[in-house]
């Protein structure tokens, strides 16, 4: 959940090459994570044959879009374009957990603690909460201490709730996704994927672990952090993996209803941007590090925590909830990051091969726009 303000690139709002998919053409995506799963889903269901293959399935451990939750909110300073798109992406995310059956969407709200008076990030937002109908409470430091008392207030000048925002369930999601996609006549495949040779602007076929190859038309790379290493010419200078850690600390025995019931909430201090997602199925109280952490493999990288990281973060959970000064570790998670150079999504096309489509960058923020971003690349390549 990266909290940098960015600019939408004009080759992202207006992508150019790209091949046009007719309705009986056959695709590949690799990675079966919130931009692969959801976009091969989108193409599916426009009338393609849809081939999704994964290394280690959706929803697995070392990719981005593993761990129990992930944050989903409007806020983008400035940003129109990701605010727009994220209104879309809650709409489509309750429209299919509906169609599914399946909780996916906690609507708990998203608490934002300013320290300034003037907070761009999320006071440049407020027109567009005014646009789409969904307005922000701002609620003082006093007002915020009396609504939440297990909240330190005193070096907040004021914070606002959004309350059309919350969390989703992350490792079901992705699951749930591949589980739709296979149900509506989509061939899904674990292996993991190696390019083929690119013969006169055309990638021929990919290789699998097993020894077997693939053809399509159009071959689609949503492979999160992997992106750099399968492509280390064209993209090991634009995806960069980092380890970001996520902690889940225990509440106090007698207020764990108290702490669960917390909104999302994310702290600005221009720095760290600690962000947390409480009572998810009581599995505790979760803070995530949102400051880009040590480079990572995210293959064969330790998934083990940083001790200075983690007194870090004990120090600001101390002061910010004092109640859990001494709250026990229950567990340790490490979220890779695919960071792209200015934190923007990467949809552009090979530059040797017509039909190889990278799509990546999510950089910390991506995961609540999956069924957006796929929709949208639907609807761009057919």
């Amino acid at each position: 959940m990266s909290l940098n303000t960015f600019a939408p690139r004009a080759s992202f709002l207006q992508p150019k090459d790209l091949p046009q998919l007719s309705k009986n053409a056959s695709v590949i995506v690799i990675g079966a994570g919130a931009f692969g799963g959801w976009t091969a889903l989108s193409l599916l269901r426009k009338g393609l044959h849809v081939t999704l293959i994964d290394a280690w399935g959706p929803g697995n451990s070392r990719s981005s879009s593993g761990d129990e939750t992930r944050v989903i909110r409007s806020t983008y300073g400035a940003n129109e374009f990701y605010f727009d798109l994220n209104v879309r992406a809650l709409q489509l995310w309750k429209e299919n957990e509906k169609r599914w059956g399946k909780k996916l969407f906690l609507n708990t709200g998203v608490l934002w603690f300013c320290y300034e008076e003037k907070t761009p990030l999320v006071d440049d937002s407020i027109p567009f909460t005014a646009k789409h109908s969904m307005p922000y409470t701002y609620l003082t430091s006093d007002e915020l201490k009396r609504r939440f008392p297990q909240i330190n207030t005193n070096d907040i000048h004021h914070a606002y709730l959004d309350s059309y925002g919350g969390y989703l369930k992350a490792r079901e999601s992705c699951q749930a996704v591949n589980e739709a996609f296979i149900k509506e006549g989509g061939k899904y495949i674990q292996s993991f994927v190696t390019p083929g040779k690119i013969q006169s602007g055309i990638q021929q076929e990919v290789f699998l672990s097993d020894g077997s190859s693939r053809q399509a038309d159009v071959y689609l790379f949503a492979c999160g952090s992997w992106l750099g290493q399968l492509f280390p010419e064209e993209l090991a200078n634009k995806i960069t993996c980092t380890k970001q850690e996520v902690y889940y600390f225990g509440v106090p025995k007698d207020q764990s209803r108290v702490y669960d019931s917390l909104p999302v909430w994310v702290d600005v201090d221009g720095s760290d941007f600690y962000y947390g997602i409480p009572g998810n199925t009581e599995r505790g109280f979760k803070i995530g590090v949102d400051r880009r952490g040590e480079n990572f493999d995210p293959t064969h990288g330790d998934r083990t925590y940083n001790p200075d990281v983690l007194a870090h973060a004990r120090a600001f959970i101390s002061h910010r909830f004092p109640g859990l000064k001494n709250a026990p570790l229950l567990e340790s998670r490490v979220c890779p990051y695919e960071n792209s150079p200015d934190g923007n999504f990467i949809f552009e096309k090979h530059p040797d091969a017509g039909n190889i489509i990278f799509l990546g960058g999510g950089s910390g923020h991506g995961f609540k726009h999956g069924p957006a971003l796929g929709e949208w690349v639907g609807d761009v390549l057919v």
